[in-house]
């Protein structure tokens, strides 16, 4: 329930305290008195969308608090414990600052947050309705998802949407296997081709390198084996080995009468035979890997040419040609596998259209039977309000399939017996269009609890007993919680269990609004210039007495 307004300088509020009621508040005055900001600035500290300009002149910003007091479980409590914000004894504080730069800052009980969180606040804590509805009611966009919260269709709402991202995704994996399948196919003759190369080549990493190494010392064979042969030459044929045996046998048949002088001579030479030994065997090994038939060349350089050759064609390098390959085999392969793997996912897809079928079949079900429990509720509410020769239809009609169903549905209304029904918002009056989304309204909230309403002139375009009929329906609907009304109808007015009545004034030359509660004497007086204007009569008191005692 909505417990208090406070309003500070927002277009010509300068300061407004409003203590709200459970029951029916009405809050009535001239046009222009500015009943339209009372509702501008609830939607501001809602969240909602609106004008721009809402800072009064000559003020630095503008701030709106709305206190509201929640019954246990109300629905807010899931969004407020989501955020983790705390609530005392059930009390709500919504603030929102709005700076003449256009900045919005917003608190949820002390705590800062986003106009995206007031908004999901405000979807739990007040419906907006008037003639000019922004909440769905005359568009058919909507009527779908009314229905649906009518007939309380979450579970089946759920399994279509999920039988409906199956399906999807099914069809979405089938479509890309194809579109790949046909890609491949626009390769195949390429692919087995390049995958026959690749086969009868069969390059390995790292072995252009090796090729090009050993081409390389091949072209310089020659020249390298003179000059080995040469060295090998040097230190064993030409005496290299044989002069340092002598020296040392030399040395050690004299170490003896040394006395130790030659003991590091003889370690010395003994190590360089070692290492003589061990040079001569790798200049021998050397020697002998370089003796090779000229054809061996021929055989490296085509080798090396064709890696090469095959590198640049594919624009690769040469050491990628193996991954490469790999990566045409493996198109190669899904090629030759993607039929089979078309026809599982065509299997998958069936599958999930019958699972589709089905729940949409489920769905329509329920929708059916949940508009025509619409269409017999709505019967009966049209009857008190002056419209019992009215029909309220609910057409459902097939519709493009999507995440919620295969159904179109649209509310239509006839006014007269006979007359063709047709949409909501072109088939029905002013009056009539009132009386319609008044009763509509009813409906689709009649489980809503803890929800504050609030309907903006939905009296406009009746009077007399229909008026009263209206605010009839809109005081029983009040015995059940909160409803707020913007009302010119006396008979309505009449009926409020909580009066206001919103009136300007002008100081140093500034309109202001200001809202007085009525007491009982002013509210006759209120009701009298409801019922005459500006001039109240006694007659038109009297009239006032009569309305307020019927």
């Amino acid at each position: 329930m909505l417990r208090s307004l406070d309003i500070r300088d927002m277009l010509i509020i300068d300061r407004l305290e409003l203590e709200f009621q459970p029951g029916l508040n009405v809050l009535t005055g001239e046009t222009g008195a500015g009943k339209s900001i009372l509702l501008d600035s609830l939607g501001f500290v809602l969240g909602w969308r609106g004008r721009a300009d809402l800072v009064r002149a000559g003020a630095e910003q503008g701030e709106v608090i709305a206190v509201f007091d929640l019954p246990k479980d109300h629905d807010a409590s899931a969004v407020l414990k989501e955020l983790d914000i705390e609530t005392e004894d059930g009390e709500l504080i919504l603030r929102r600052v709005n700076t003449l730069e256009g900045r919005k800052t917003a608190w949820v009980n002390d705590r800062r947050v986003s106009g995206d969180v007031l908004r999901r606040l405000s979807e739990v804590l007040v419906e907006l309705h008037g003639q000019h509805d922004d909440r769905g009611l005359l568009n058919p966009r909507g009527h779908r998802q009314l229905l649906d919260a009518f007939g309380g269709l979450d579970a089946l709402l759920t399994r279509t949407r999920v039988a409906w991202k199956s399906l999807s995704t099914a069809r979405k994996a089938l479509a890309e296997a194809e579109a790949r399948q046909e890609s491949l196919k626009a390769e195949e003759e390429f692919l087995r081709h390049a995958v026959g190369e690749f086969d009868k080549l069969g390059p390995e990493p790292g072995e252009e390198a090796k090729l090009d190494a050993e081409r390389r010392l091949m072209q310089s064979a020659e020249k390298i084996a003179a000059d080995v042969a040469k060295a090998h030459q040097a230190i064993s044929y030409d005496g290299g080995e044989g002069m340092l045996s002598d020296a040392l046998k030399w040395l050690e048949g004299a170490s003896e009468k040394a006395e130790g002088r030659l003991d590091s001579a003889i370690e010395s030479l003994g190590r360089a035979l070692n290492e003589l030994a061990e040079a001569q065997a790798d200049v021998e090994s050397c020697i002998e890997s370089l003796r090779f038939n000229p054809h061996e060349l021929e055989t490296v350089e085509e080798r090396l040419f064709a890696i090469r050759g095959l590198a640049r064609k594919h624009g690769v390098l040469p050491d990628a040609l193996s991954d490469f390959a790999d990566g045409l085999r493996a198109k190669l392969d899904a090629l030759d596998s993607g039929a089979g793997d078309i026809s599982k996912l065509k299997a998958f897809v069936k599958e999930a259209e019958v699972a589709y079928s089905a729940s949409t079949e489920s769905l329509t079900a329920a929708r059916l039977k949940a508009a025509k429990d619409l269409d017999a509720m709505m019967a009966k509410e049209l009857a008190p309000l002056k419209m019992e020769r009215a029909v309220f239809a609910t057409e459902i009609a097939e519709g493009e399939a999507g995440p919620e169903g295969v159904d179109a549905v649209a509310f239509t209304v006839a006014t007269n017996p006979g007359a063709p029904a047709g949409p909501l918002g072109k088939i029905a009056s002013g009056g009539e269009l009132s009386r319609f989304l008044l009763a509509l309204k009813v409906c689709l909230t009649r489980d809503q609890t803890g929800v504050t309403m609030i309907f903006d002139e939905i009296d406009r375009g009746v009077g007399g007993a229909t008026a009263d009929a209206v605010g009839r329906r809109l005081k029983a609907l009040a015995d059940e919680g909160q409803v707020l009304v913007v009302t010119h109808s006396p008979q309505v007015a009449a009926l409020g269990g909580h009066h206001w009545r919103v009136s300007k004034r002008v100081e140093a030359g500034v309109t202001l609004s200001e809202v007085l509660p009525l007491d009982d004497p002013s509210r006759i007086d209120e009701l009298a210039r409801m019922l005459s204007g500006d001039t109240i009569t006694e007659a038109a008191r009297e009239a006032a007495r009569a309305l307020l005692a019927g």
